[in-house]
Protein backbone atom coordinates (compact mmCIF):
# COMPACT_ATOMS: atom_id res chain seq x y z
CA UNK A 1 0.00 0.00 0.00
CA UNK A 2 1.29 3.18 -0.78
CA UNK A 3 0.73 6.63 -2.57
CA UNK A 4 1.36 7.74 -5.96
CA UNK A 5 1.27 10.93 -8.08
CA UNK A 6 -1.72 11.59 -10.33
CA UNK A 7 0.65 13.46 -12.55
CA UNK A 8 3.81 11.92 -12.73
CA UNK A 9 2.99 8.21 -11.50
CA UNK A 10 5.97 8.43 -8.53
CA UNK A 11 5.79 6.47 -5.22
CA UNK A 12 5.95 7.44 -1.75
CA UNK A 13 5.28 5.81 1.51
CA UNK A 14 2.26 6.41 3.36
CA UNK A 15 4.49 7.21 6.30
CA UNK A 16 6.39 9.91 4.64
CA UNK A 17 6.22 13.35 5.59
CA UNK A 18 5.25 14.33 1.98
CA UNK A 19 1.75 15.08 1.19
CA UNK A 20 1.73 16.22 -2.28
CA UNK A 21 4.43 15.09 -5.04
CA UNK A 22 7.65 17.05 -5.82
CA UNK A 23 5.78 18.09 -9.08
CA UNK A 24 3.01 19.65 -7.75
CA UNK A 25 0.74 16.93 -8.38
CA UNK A 26 -1.87 15.20 -5.39
CA UNK A 27 -1.34 11.78 -4.02
CA UNK A 28 -4.14 8.62 -4.51
CA UNK A 29 -3.77 5.57 -3.04
CA UNK A 30 -2.63 2.22 -4.60
CA UNK A 31 -3.72 -1.06 -2.55
CA UNK A 32 -3.43 -4.17 -3.76
CA UNK A 33 -6.59 -6.16 -4.22
CA UNK A 34 -7.72 -8.05 -1.04
CA UNK A 35 -5.33 -5.57 1.12
CA UNK A 36 -7.05 -4.47 4.11
CA UNK A 37 -6.31 -1.79 6.98
CA UNK A 38 -5.69 -3.53 10.04
CA UNK A 39 -8.77 -2.10 12.91
CA UNK A 40 -7.04 -1.39 16.22
CA UNK A 41 -9.26 2.04 16.86
CA UNK A 42 -12.85 2.45 17.30
CA UNK A 43 -14.86 5.56 18.81
CA UNK A 44 -18.55 2.64 18.19
CA UNK A 45 -18.95 3.08 14.51
CA UNK A 46 -22.50 2.65 13.06
CA UNK A 47 -24.26 1.82 9.87
CA UNK A 48 -26.18 5.12 9.80
CA UNK A 49 -29.78 4.99 9.28
CA UNK A 50 -31.68 6.24 5.94
CA UNK A 51 -34.95 8.04 6.01
CA UNK A 52 -37.66 8.18 3.42
CA UNK A 53 -39.48 11.63 3.81
CA UNK A 54 -41.32 14.09 1.78
CA UNK A 55 -39.81 17.50 1.81
CA UNK A 56 -42.13 19.88 -0.47
CA UNK A 57 -44.14 17.25 -2.60
CA UNK A 58 -40.45 15.45 -3.07
CA UNK A 59 -40.28 11.83 -2.05
CA UNK A 60 -36.32 11.76 -0.76
CA UNK A 61 -34.07 9.29 1.19
CA UNK A 62 -32.32 11.03 3.99
CA UNK A 63 -28.90 9.93 5.06
CA UNK A 64 -28.43 10.61 8.40
CA UNK A 65 -24.98 10.82 8.39
CA UNK A 66 -24.08 12.70 11.38
CA UNK A 67 -25.23 10.28 12.97
CA UNK A 68 -21.63 9.14 14.07
CA UNK A 69 -19.60 8.83 17.07
CA UNK A 70 -18.52 12.76 16.63
CA UNK A 71 -21.40 13.89 15.09
CA UNK A 72 -20.56 14.09 11.15
CA UNK A 73 -19.78 12.16 8.15
CA UNK A 74 -16.05 13.22 8.91
CA UNK A 75 -15.85 10.45 10.93
CA UNK A 76 -15.36 7.93 8.30
CA UNK A 77 -12.43 9.13 7.08
CA UNK A 78 -10.64 9.70 10.32
CA UNK A 79 -11.43 6.69 11.64
CA UNK A 80 -9.92 4.86 8.12
CA UNK A 81 -6.98 7.57 8.44
CA UNK A 82 -6.33 6.94 12.17
CA UNK A 83 -6.38 3.03 11.83
CA UNK A 84 -3.94 2.95 9.27
CA UNK A 85 -1.71 5.78 11.13
CA UNK A 86 -1.39 3.65 14.04
CA UNK A 87 -0.13 0.64 12.64
CA UNK A 88 2.38 2.39 10.85
CA UNK A 89 3.33 3.90 14.50
CA UNK A 90 2.61 7.91 13.61
CA UNK A 91 3.30 9.03 16.92
CA UNK A 92 1.64 13.04 16.11
CA UNK A 93 -0.27 14.73 13.64
CA UNK A 94 -1.22 18.43 12.53
CA UNK A 95 -4.94 18.57 10.77
CA UNK A 96 -6.33 22.05 9.53
CA UNK A 97 -10.11 22.18 9.14
CA UNK A 98 -13.18 24.59 9.83
CA UNK A 99 -14.79 22.49 12.34
CA UNK A 100 -15.92 18.37 11.41
CA UNK A 101 -12.65 17.15 10.71
CA UNK A 102 -10.58 18.26 13.17
CA UNK A 103 -13.62 16.93 15.87
CA UNK A 104 -12.95 14.29 13.59
CA UNK A 105 -9.85 13.14 13.83
CA UNK A 106 -9.41 14.89 17.51
CA UNK A 107 -11.13 12.14 18.68
CA UNK A 108 -10.21 9.32 17.09
CA UNK A 109 -6.17 10.49 18.00
CA UNK A 110 -7.35 10.31 20.88
CA UNK A 111 -8.94 6.86 21.01
CA UNK A 112 -5.35 5.92 19.29
CA UNK A 113 -3.05 7.51 21.80
CA UNK A 114 -1.60 10.01 18.88
CA UNK A 115 -1.01 13.92 19.28
CA UNK A 116 -3.08 15.63 17.57
CA UNK A 117 -2.52 19.58 16.63
CA UNK A 118 -5.35 21.25 15.27
CA UNK A 119 -5.05 24.46 13.22
CA UNK A 120 -8.34 26.17 12.92
CA UNK A 121 -10.31 29.70 11.72
CA UNK A 122 -10.69 31.98 14.74
CA UNK A 123 -14.07 32.22 13.54
CA UNK A 124 -15.07 28.42 14.25
CA UNK A 125 -18.03 27.69 15.82
CA UNK A 126 -17.81 27.93 19.91
CA UNK A 127 -19.43 24.67 19.55
CA UNK A 128 -17.31 22.81 17.46
CA UNK A 129 -13.96 24.42 19.48
CA UNK A 130 -15.63 23.09 22.64
CA UNK A 131 -15.92 19.45 21.55
CA UNK A 132 -12.58 19.67 19.39
CA UNK A 133 -10.85 20.71 22.98
CA UNK A 134 -12.79 18.00 25.16
CA UNK A 135 -10.75 15.64 23.37
CA UNK A 136 -7.45 17.45 24.28
CA UNK A 137 -6.25 18.40 21.07
CA UNK A 138 -3.16 21.11 20.82
CA UNK A 139 -5.74 24.33 19.39
CA UNK A 140 -3.73 26.40 16.89
CA UNK A 141 -7.15 29.41 15.80
CA UNK A 142 -5.56 31.11 13.02
CA UNK A 143 -7.12 34.81 11.86
CA UNK A 144 -8.88 35.11 8.64
CA UNK A 145 -10.45 32.42 6.33
CA UNK A 146 -10.65 28.56 6.28
CA UNK A 147 -8.26 29.06 3.49
CA UNK A 148 -5.58 31.23 5.13
CA UNK A 149 -5.78 28.02 7.88
CA UNK A 150 -4.89 25.66 5.12
CA UNK A 151 -1.63 27.96 4.33
CA UNK A 152 -0.79 28.46 7.58
CA UNK A 153 -0.18 24.78 8.69
CA UNK A 154 2.12 23.83 5.52
CA UNK A 155 5.19 24.98 7.98
CA UNK A 156 4.40 22.41 10.56
CA UNK A 157 3.43 19.86 8.26
CA UNK A 158 7.19 20.18 7.23
CA UNK A 159 8.26 18.72 10.38
CA UNK A 160 4.75 16.34 11.59
CA UNK A 161 2.91 14.24 9.85
CA UNK A 162 0.10 15.66 7.96
CA UNK A 163 -3.41 13.96 8.66
CA UNK A 164 -4.80 15.78 6.13
CA UNK A 165 -8.46 15.29 4.84
CA UNK A 166 -8.01 16.98 1.63
CA UNK A 167 -4.55 16.24 0.56
CA UNK A 168 -4.56 12.60 2.04
CA UNK A 169 -6.22 9.78 0.08
CA UNK A 170 -6.53 7.62 2.91
CA UNK A 171 -9.49 9.95 4.01
CA UNK A 172 -11.72 9.09 0.77
CA UNK A 173 -10.94 5.68 1.44
CA UNK A 174 -12.99 6.15 4.25
CA UNK A 175 -15.46 8.11 2.98
CA UNK A 176 -16.37 5.96 0.03
CA UNK A 177 -18.07 3.73 2.62
CA UNK A 178 -21.04 6.31 2.60
CA UNK A 179 -21.80 4.36 -0.70
CA UNK A 180 -21.13 1.26 0.29
CA UNK A 181 -23.71 1.79 2.80
CA UNK A 182 -26.16 3.46 0.71
CA UNK A 183 -25.71 0.44 -1.77
CA UNK A 184 -27.06 -1.94 0.46
CA UNK A 185 -29.68 -0.12 2.35
CA UNK A 186 -31.35 0.64 -1.03
CA UNK A 187 -29.43 0.03 -4.13
CA UNK A 188 -28.26 2.37 -6.30
CA UNK A 189 -30.07 5.43 -6.39
CA UNK A 190 -30.64 7.42 -9.90
CA UNK A 191 -29.17 11.12 -7.70
CA UNK A 192 -27.38 11.36 -4.96
CA UNK A 193 -26.95 15.32 -3.69
CA UNK A 194 -24.10 16.38 -1.71
CA UNK A 195 -22.76 19.48 -0.50
CA UNK A 196 -18.98 20.44 -1.11
CA UNK A 197 -16.25 22.63 -0.04
CA UNK A 198 -13.01 20.25 -0.50
CA UNK A 199 -15.10 17.76 -1.69
CA UNK A 200 -14.36 15.11 0.67
CA UNK A 201 -18.11 13.58 0.77
CA UNK A 202 -18.11 13.67 -3.23
CA UNK A 203 -15.10 12.06 -4.11
CA UNK A 204 -16.06 9.50 -1.12
CA UNK A 205 -19.29 8.58 -2.65
CA UNK A 206 -17.73 8.78 -5.93
CA UNK A 207 -15.14 6.47 -5.45
CA UNK A 208 -17.50 4.23 -3.43
CA UNK A 209 -19.91 3.74 -5.90
CA UNK A 210 -17.12 3.41 -8.98
CA UNK A 211 -15.87 0.85 -7.17
CA UNK A 212 -19.12 -1.16 -7.06
CA UNK A 213 -19.49 -0.78 -10.39
CA UNK A 214 -22.51 1.63 -11.01
CA UNK A 215 -23.00 5.90 -10.44
CA UNK A 216 -25.75 7.32 -9.55
CA UNK A 217 -26.04 11.14 -11.27
CA UNK A 218 -23.87 13.15 -8.73
CA UNK A 219 -25.55 16.61 -7.61
CA UNK A 220 -23.26 19.09 -5.96
CA UNK A 221 -24.34 22.18 -4.20
CA UNK A 222 -22.56 24.76 -3.08
CA UNK A 223 -23.30 28.50 -1.71
CA UNK A 224 -23.71 31.38 -3.69
CA UNK A 225 -21.80 32.90 -1.47
CA UNK A 226 -18.54 30.67 -2.23
CA UNK A 227 -18.75 28.69 -5.41
CA UNK A 228 -16.04 28.36 -7.12
CA UNK A 229 -16.62 24.72 -7.93
CA UNK A 230 -19.56 26.09 -9.68
CA UNK A 231 -17.97 28.38 -11.51
CA UNK A 232 -15.34 26.59 -13.10
CA UNK A 233 -17.96 24.05 -13.60
CA UNK A 234 -19.81 26.22 -15.91
CA UNK A 235 -17.02 28.60 -17.20
CA UNK A 236 -17.59 31.64 -14.97
CA UNK A 237 -15.03 33.73 -13.52
CA UNK A 238 -14.93 33.15 -9.56
CA UNK A 239 -16.50 35.50 -7.89
CA UNK A 240 -15.69 37.42 -4.87
CA UNK A 241 -15.62 35.07 -1.66
CA UNK A 242 -18.28 36.26 1.00
CA UNK A 243 -18.95 34.62 4.56
CA UNK A 244 -21.36 32.16 4.25
CA UNK A 245 -23.64 30.33 6.61
CA UNK A 246 -22.92 27.11 5.01
CA UNK A 247 -19.40 27.49 7.05
CA UNK A 248 -18.09 23.63 6.21
CA UNK A 249 -18.15 24.16 2.26
CA UNK A 250 -16.37 27.92 2.54
CA UNK A 251 -13.52 26.44 0.57
CA UNK A 252 -12.20 29.43 -1.98
CA UNK A 253 -9.76 27.42 -3.35
CA UNK A 254 -10.39 23.59 -3.17
CA UNK A 255 -6.97 21.67 -3.87
CA UNK A 256 -9.12 18.59 -5.64
CA UNK A 257 -11.71 20.78 -7.82
CA UNK A 258 -10.41 19.16 -10.96
CA UNK A 259 -10.95 15.80 -9.20
CA UNK A 260 -14.26 17.34 -8.17
CA UNK A 261 -15.45 17.92 -11.52
CA UNK A 262 -14.21 15.15 -13.35
CA UNK A 263 -16.54 12.77 -10.85
CA UNK A 264 -19.65 14.70 -11.77
CA UNK A 265 -19.00 14.98 -15.17
CA UNK A 266 -18.35 11.31 -15.71
CA UNK A 267 -21.64 10.70 -13.24
CA UNK A 268 -23.86 12.89 -15.77
CA UNK A 269 -24.33 14.86 -12.75
CA UNK A 270 -24.38 18.80 -12.40
CA UNK A 271 -23.32 21.17 -9.69
CA UNK A 272 -25.65 24.15 -8.73
CA UNK A 273 -25.54 27.41 -6.10
CA UNK A 274 -27.80 28.01 -3.76
CA UNK A 275 -28.72 31.44 -1.50
CA UNK A 276 -27.84 31.10 1.79
CA UNK A 277 -31.27 32.13 2.75
CA UNK A 278 -32.15 28.54 0.88
CA UNK A 279 -29.70 26.75 2.94
CA UNK A 280 -31.06 28.21 6.26
CA UNK A 281 -34.91 27.42 5.08
CA UNK A 282 -34.15 23.96 4.55
CA UNK A 283 -32.25 23.46 7.61
CA UNK A 284 -35.18 24.52 9.34
CA UNK A 285 -37.22 22.26 7.22
CA UNK A 286 -35.68 19.74 8.70
CA UNK A 287 -35.69 20.48 12.17
CA UNK A 288 -39.92 20.55 11.47
CA UNK A 289 -39.79 17.29 10.91
CA UNK A 290 -37.52 16.37 14.11
CA UNK A 291 -34.42 16.23 12.05
CA UNK A 292 -31.73 18.14 14.01
CA UNK A 293 -28.59 19.03 11.86
CA UNK A 294 -25.68 22.02 10.94
CA UNK A 295 -26.19 24.39 8.72
CA UNK A 296 -23.83 23.43 6.52
CA UNK A 297 -25.83 19.99 6.03
CA UNK A 298 -29.42 22.37 5.11
CA UNK A 299 -27.18 23.18 1.86
CA UNK A 300 -27.85 19.88 0.48
CA UNK A 301 -31.51 19.81 1.03
CA UNK A 302 -31.63 23.70 -0.18
CA UNK A 303 -29.35 22.00 -3.33
CA UNK A 304 -32.12 19.22 -3.88
CA UNK A 305 -35.06 21.49 -3.57
CA UNK A 306 -33.79 23.69 -5.75
CA UNK A 307 -32.53 21.19 -8.61
CA UNK A 308 -35.94 19.59 -9.10
CA UNK A 309 -38.35 22.55 -8.91
CA UNK A 310 -39.52 21.52 -12.59
CA UNK A 311 -39.14 17.72 -13.88
CA UNK A 312 -39.56 15.99 -10.37
CA UNK A 313 -40.48 12.30 -11.06
CA UNK A 314 -41.39 10.94 -8.06
CA UNK A 315 -39.82 6.80 -9.36
CA UNK A 316 -36.64 8.80 -9.04
CA UNK A 317 -34.80 7.21 -6.24
CA UNK A 318 -32.75 10.24 -4.38
CA UNK A 319 -30.36 10.20 -1.34
CA UNK A 320 -29.78 13.13 0.83
CA UNK A 321 -26.81 12.30 3.17
CA UNK A 322 -27.01 14.92 6.09
CA UNK A 323 -23.17 15.99 6.74
CA UNK A 324 -22.99 17.23 10.40
CA UNK A 325 -25.74 17.51 13.52
CA UNK A 326 -27.04 20.48 14.93
CA UNK A 327 -25.66 20.18 17.76
CA UNK A 328 -22.13 21.11 16.31
CA UNK A 329 -23.29 24.69 17.29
Amino acid sequence: MHFYCTKCDKQYPIEGLDYQCECGGLFKLNKAQGEEIEITVSLGEVKTPILKRKLQEREVYLKLDYMQPTGSFKDRGAFVMVNKLKELGIKEVVEDSSGNAAAAFAGYCAAAGIKCNIYLPESTSPGKIKQISAYKANLVKVPGSRDDTAKAILKAAETTYYASHVYNPLFFEGTKSLAYEIYEQIGIPDYIVVPAGNGTMLLGVYKGFKEIGQLPRIIVTQSKNCAPIFSKFNNQPVGEMKPTAAEGIAIGTPKRIDEMIEAVRDSKGDIIAVDDEKVIQAQELLGEMGIYVEVTAGAAVAGMLQYFTQGYDPNLKIVVPLSGSGLKK
